[in-house]
């Protein structure tokens, strides 16, 4: 359709029937390299489906095997290594035709018959008489009568011809070059495998977020100072994390402020004494300016299990100092849950806490791969364009089943780029998972220097 959409936009004369002369076969010859050349002009993007097009004609031109004769030798160059001069085909692609046309017709001939083609493709849609001098000067090259039928391009019985042959190489080298590039091995799994895991992060968020407090929340408390001071500290650190560093850029002028720079400014003098227009810049100086910092996104997951329950305060006071402090950037979303026999949120997407919510740990397991999947849902922790963080206060006991699918989740989220953070008692028999930052939970109002340490570095190094 491409190659008929040239045909229509651009054969704007209307030559006799092929048969009636050689002339006028030649010049039909010329005519198909001509408006593809006039298209891509017009069209750039077309080149894909005009290389397609060229490969199923030519297979058609030249259904019978073509002899080696001279006039079998010139259609046969018209059709391919014109259109590499038209920018359709690549010349290493016709290369064999060319050398095989050049075999039979002799280097002067193809250069006088090439001199024809390049005319053709500068010739205007509406010249026919210029398409009809062009059509007789290649009958003339090729020692043809111009008003004669054009020669007989049937070929023989017996095996293919030299040019034959080259036909079919460059037809191939056309047709390989715009093969398809196979898929690397694994990315349709690993698309697949993306695919699941954001279908089960939405339906645990939907699960989750839809849901009350439940049991595990013990009530309110206002934050102690410590605490605020806390939260204080790690927003600063945060800040500081998530904002990139200002860029440098060098900027060179004609006139002050700036260092001066002796060879610009004779430079400049030379070009003034010579009577030209100074275009020397002599002055240079740095502006440092700080690229907008993209937003934060931070997800907070507390273990409430058996196992975390002698540090139930430490990790209600972690929530809340992580919550508040992130509230202080200004297009930061947060939200956190707890985890243990359910799943149950402490703050929303978007909200932000003022009281501290206290914790009961008593759960007899862990949903941690649902507490990951709501947060990562909520907040697009797996997806790129934001500065995000998962906060993870948790000893890390948990079933087989929870800790090869957490540590799957983990994984996924780190090469995302998104930082991890775990909180863990200290003690033998904590276990973060690998690709976190790990930091011992104590007194988080005491450590908060620790904690802001631990999140620089999940922010600034993810997947480590």
């Amino acid at each position: 359709m491409t190659h008929e959409g040239a045909h229509a936009a651009h054969t704007r004369w209307t030559p006799p029937p092929a048969a009636a002369a050689a002339w006028a076969a030649a010049a039909l010859m010329l005519e198909e390299s001509r408006i593809e050349a006039a298209q891509l002009s017009r069209r750039p993007g077309d080149r894909h489906w005009l290389r397609a097009s060229a490969t199923r004609l030519i297979l058609d031109d030249f259904a019978a095997s073509p002899a080696a004769s001279p006039w079998d030798a010139a259609r046969a160059a018209a059709l391919l290594t014109a259109r590499a001069d038209a920018g359709v085909l690549d010349p290493a692609e016709t290369a064999p035709v060319t050398a095989a046309a050049e075999a039979i017709l002799g280097a002067g001939r193809l250069a006088g018959l090439r001199d024809i083609w390049r005319a053709a493709h500068a010739t205007a849609d509406t010249d026919a008489k210029a398409m009809t001098r062009l059509g007789r000067r290649w009958c003339r090259i090729l020692a043809t009568a111009p008003d004669t039928p054009r020669p007989d391009d049937s070929s023989p019985a017996g095996p293919p011809s030299p040019l034959a042959r080259a036909i079919t190489e460059a037809v191939a080298a056309v047709t390989a070059a715009d093969a398809p590039t196979p898929a690397p091995p694994g990315r349709e799994a690993a698309r697949a495998a993306e695919t699941t895991a954001r279908r089960q992060a939405s339906r645990a968020a939907g699960k989750v977020f839809g849901a009350g407090l439940g049991r595990g929340a013990g009530g309110t408390r206002p934050p102690a100072e410590p605490e605020k001071a806390a939260a204080r500290r790690l927003a600063r650190a945060l800040r500081a994390a998530a904002s990139p560093e200002r860029t440098a850029t060098t900027v060179h002028s004609a006139t002050p402020p700036g260092r001066l720079r002796m060879r610009e400014a004779l430079s400049a003098d030379a070009q003034r004494a010579a009577g030209a227009l100074p275009t020397a810049a002599p002055f240079t100086r740095t502006i440092r300016r700080r690229v907008p910092a993209p937003p934060l996104r931070v997800g907070i997951a507390c273990d409430v299990s058996g196992s975390m329950s002698a540090f139930a305060g430490p990790v209600a006071s972690a929530a809340w100092i992580l919550s508040r402090a992130a509230s202080a950037i200004t297009g930061t979303r947060t939200a956190a849950v707890i985890y243990g026999e359910k799943v149950r949120p402490v703050t929303r997407p978007g909200r932000f806490p003022s009281q501290v919510t206290e914790f009961t740990a008593t759960d007899c397991t862990e949903k941690f791969c649902q507490a990951i999947d709501a947060l990562d849902d909520a907040l697009d922790l797996s997806r790129p364009g934001a500065a995000r963080l998962l906060v993870i206060v948790s000893d890390g006991q948990y079933t087989p089943d929870e800790r090869t699918g957490g540590q799957q989740r983990i994984t996924r989220l780190a090469r995302s780029g998104c930082g991890i953070l775990w909180l863990a008692p200290d003690g033998p028999w904590s276990r973060p998972m690998a690709h976190a930052q790990a930091a011992v939970l104590d007194d988080p109002a005491a450590t908060a220097a620790a904690i802001a340490r631990a999140t620089t570095r999940a922010l600034t190094t993810p997947g480590t």
